[in-house]
């Protein structure tokens, strides 16, 4: 399976795309902007942006769904597969600032970014005209769209309230579930809105027979990097940004 899994994006945004027998999927987009650089990654395996079917987006952040609106405008037969407690963000094109940081040095990296301008965490807001693209998962559609993704949906809330992860085969997409790359400590996210949420997605991570996780930041990592460092979260004491 890993031989099929192709990174568009960067260490700092991945941007994965795999085959299923659909079609070409994408893990979330990446921030406003970049999809010159993405689409030039895609033209580089041959695949056009008319190639993706879908994108599995993993929740509603500036760095996750920059491009989406214009992926939307340029592709008319994506589909977004997404939680329906996502919907609301991508109206507003707005990160929530609810929870905080986890770390001090992830705290100086946040106030960093507001320094440069980066603080607000804005992204275009997706258009109404977009609606019908949107296939939100539930209960009743859940099975099927696992089907149709080849792939095991996971609920995994915390770094947001609308976090979903993918398994496919023996990795998970894990969106922001953990990271892997600076300024993150111990594949523990720099934010977190809720701590509880958070260490249970891990325990929803750990219950799965996988090998791998593939974060939206930063490598790869072995599964059991989340048993060694599962602890470091009874640990973490929120640095709130406002």
């Amino acid at each position: 399976m890993n031989g099929k899994i192709f990174n568009a994006g960067n260490r700092i945004i991945n941007t994965y795309v795999y085959a299923c027998d659909n079609g070409l999927v994408m893990i979330d987009t990446g921030y406003e902007h970049s999809l010159g650089n993405v689409e030039k990654r895609l033209h580089n395996r041959n695949i056009s942006l008319s190639d993706i079917r879908y994108v599995f987006l993993t929740h509603a952040h500036d760095d996750h769904a920059g491009f989406l609106n214009e992926m939307l405008g340029r592709n008319r037969d994506l589909k977004v597969i997404l939680s329906d407690k996502a919907v609301a963000v991508l109206k507003r094109g707005q990160n929530s600032f609810q929870g905080g940081c986890s770390t001090y040095l992830a705290w100086a990296f946040c106030r960093s970014m507001a320094i440069f301008g980066k603080g607000d965490h804005r992204f275009p807001v997706i258009e109404d005209q977009y609606d019908d693209r949107f296939i939100r998962i539930t209960e009743a559609n859940q099975s099927a769209l696992e089907d149709l993704l080849q792939g095991k949906i996971l609920f995994t809330p915390g770094h947001t309230s609308d976090s979903i992860s993918l398994k496919v085969g023996n990795i998970v997409f894990c969106g922001d579930a953990a990271m892997n790359g600076f300024p993150s400590l111990k594949r523990v996210t720099i934010w977190i809105e809720d701590t509880d949420q958070f260490e249970r997605s891990w325990d929803t991570l750990l219950a799965e027979e996988i090998d791998w996780l593939y974060p939206a930041h930063g490598r790869p990592f072995p599964k059991s990097d989340l048993r060694k460092f599962k602890k470091e979260i009874s640990k973490i004491r929120l640095h709130a940004l406002r």
